[in-house]
């Protein structure tokens, strides 16, 4: 009889373990990220655009946001009213170092962003308050801006924005200790004018009394007040407050100190829960109860930067996250039901430079948010996602759907014959705002005069170990600029690298050194065809029904599957031994080149032979 109640005890103890597991979100795949690249040597999504919606500038700020501050950070994203809108946080320097504020732009189609405006203003702390477990006083200090939640459209589509005042007397001061002012909220009109700001919730020892500005429920707009009441009893909403709210305010369900929440909800109504680190848990109930504790989502690589989840527009589910202990590559998997993950692709494997040193400012495209439930759909059924580079600059991608790395037909873009609207759709591109990649006059344009930041455009074909590229540029210059095209294979590895210098010389990647075959033309069209065999290694330059060059390509690869055109050199700073802090500025980090490069694409074939 014992020994039946051991076996009945074991068994429930599988199933409940059994049951645990298929309840949990978890990563099967084999793919992990190799640090040492910024890509991470991860096979790219097909038709990604990543476009810079912000660039920092504080020695010419009317070129910014016209205040020239240099901490950038934790955007949010939204689209309504047939426009993305994009907020984000600033401080004048670092990290939680007073003054600080928020700024919001928006865009009609994702690409050309408005200049950012003050949504949120400096707001002064009054003289003599104190935070809980600090001696400070304050005098004469500004409060910093800490929010993990951006906006809300009501069920009536009234557009919320919001923002969080918190206190941070010095560097090491923590912003979302929930010893902070207060939540504000104002609300984004359809003519894009903004309403007034108020208070949608206090934390302890605030009110109207000590505040700047009024309780919500002072408005007379009865559609703004019964959208901010909406809000507040939006458990799954009012739970991404967590980090900012009083430790034991009952408006947070969950008060364990998990940090940036997001959710999304499985087919049979169930809700997951993500934070950082990769912590999930499960809701039954629609947030209004949850486990005890979070877990760390098995197999899931991710430090203490932000971890996003999301149903995308095709019915699958997309987790988005930096997959390793550092904020780069940023990456993608993918899930058919919500739960099982088993693929790990690249979104951005970017890291720029960063320009201005700072308090707690990081490397990498990071603090990724997409557009959670209820915060609109694009027309476009992309799945749209924003992030700052190096807590510097904002940046937004657009991931085109259903996510896959894979092209089976050969490339046959003639930009003259493509229709604008789709003629990018299975390139990948990286457009700076002062490097930018777009369609000009039927060609596909790169522009620079970026003097720390490059274009980038790529399109991935089928993979082969022996292939034919042929391609059409035209260099505007021959004086300046630089323009670097590579053929590479799935992990990101170049084997033929060539390069217009700006000496007006056409070379090829040699080992160490490289082969100067040509002169080239400010103004001439180059139709070019490379002729590689990946297992020999030895590949055939042709220009303009020329050839011009036979050589042994630089890096043996098994086969490639992409080629790219970049208007700067491979980077390899920061790297995984590069100090965490960043300290200085770099020499003349506010201008721009005195000259703009531009190349021009005509069209790009592949075929295999």
């Amino acid at each position: 009889m014992k020994l039946k109640k051991l076996y009945i005890i074991l068994a429930l103890a599988i199933a409940s373990t059994t049951l645990q597991a298929q309840d949990s979100v978890r990563y099967t795949g084999k793919t992990l990220v190799n640090a040492d690249y910024h890509h991470g040597q991860l096979t790219p999504v097909v038709g990604v655009h990543s476009i810079q919606t912000f660039r920092a500038n504080r020695e010419y700020p009317a070129l910014a946001e016209n205040f020239g501050w240099t901490y950038n950070h934790a955007p949010m994203i939204a689209y309504w009213n047939d426009k993305f809108y994009v907020e984000y946080l600033s401080d004048k320097l670092g990290e939680s170092i007073p003054p600080g504020q928020t700024f919001l732009q928006s865009s009609a189609d994702g690409y050309t962003w408005t200049k950012p405006d003050v949504i949120f203003p400096i707001y002064r702390i009054t003289d003599g308050t104190t935070k809980e477990g600090r001696t400070d006083v304050a005098k004469d200090l500004d409060a910093v801006m800490h929010q993990r939640m951006g906006f809300y459209i009501s069920t009536k589509n009234v557009f919320l924005v919001l923002g969080f005042y918190a206190i941070s007397f010095d560097a090491k001061d923590d912003p979302n200790d929930g010893n902070g002012i207060g939540r504000v909220v104002r609300e984004i009109q359809p003519d894009g004018k903004y309403g007034p700001i108020y208070f949608i919730h206090y934390n302890p020892k605030w009110s109207e009394k000590n505040t700047l500005y009024p309780h919500y429920t002072r408005s007379k707009n009865k559609a703004f007040v019964e959208a901010c009441k909406e809000l507040l009893a939006n458990k799954l909403m009012t739970q991404q407050w967590n980090e900012e709210a009083d430790r034991k305010d009952p408006l947070i369900t969950l008060q364990k100190q998990y940090k940036a929440f997001n959710y999304y909800h499985l087919n049979d109504g169930r809700v997951v829960g993500f934070w950082k680190n990769a912590l999930t848990a499960i809701s039954t109930d629609e947030g209004k109860t949850w486990p005890e504790n979070a877990h760390r989502a098995p197999g899931f690589v991710n430090s203490n930067a932000k971890f996003w989840g999301q149903k995308t527009a095709d019915g699958n589910y997309a987790t988005v996250y930096n997959p390793s202990e550092y904020r780069w590559p940023l990456a993608v998997s993918t899930s058919k039901n919500g739960l099982d993950y088993n693929n790990l692709l690249l979104v951005n494997g970017e890291v720029a430079p960063m320009r201005y040193g700072g308090n707690y400012k990081s490397y990498g495209p990071q603090y990724v948010r997409g557009i959670i439930e209820g915060n609109g759909k694009p027309k476009d059924g992309k799945m749209w996602l924003t992030y700052s580079m190096n807590k510097e600059d904002i940046w937004v991608s657009s991931v085109t759907l259903p996510v896959t790395e894979v092209v089976n037909e050969p490339v046959n873009d003639d930009f003259a014959k493509l229709p604008d609207a789709t003629a990018l759709s299975m390139w990948n591109i990286y457009s700076p705002l002062w490097a930018p990649v777009k369609l000009e006059n039927k060609t596909l344009v790169l522009k620079d005069k970026d003097p720390f930041d490059y274009a980038k455009a790529e399109r991935v074909f089928p993979s082969s170990n022996k292939v034919i590229t042929e391609f059409s540029i035209t260099p505007k210059q021959n004086n300046f600029g630089l323009m670097e095209i590579e053929l590479q294979d799935v992990r990101g590895m170049a084997t033929v690298r060539l390069t217009f210098d700006s000496t007006g010389t056409l070379s090829a990647k040699a080992g160490a050194r490289y082969k100067n075959f040509m002169t080239y033309k400010a103004g001439e069209q180059y139709n070019i065809k490379i002729k590689l065999d990946a297992f020999t290694r030895f590949y055939t330059i042709t220009v303009n029904g020329k050839d011009v060059l036979t050589s042994l390509a630089f890096q043996p690869v098994a086969e490639v599957s992409r080629i790219v055109f970049r208007t700067g050199e491979v980077r390899r700073f920061p790297h995984v031994d590069t100090p965490a802090d960043q300290t200085y500025d770099l020499p003349n980090a506010g201008e721009s080149e005195k000259n703009e490069a531009i190349y021009s694409i005509q069209y790009l074939k592949t075929s295999k032979w």
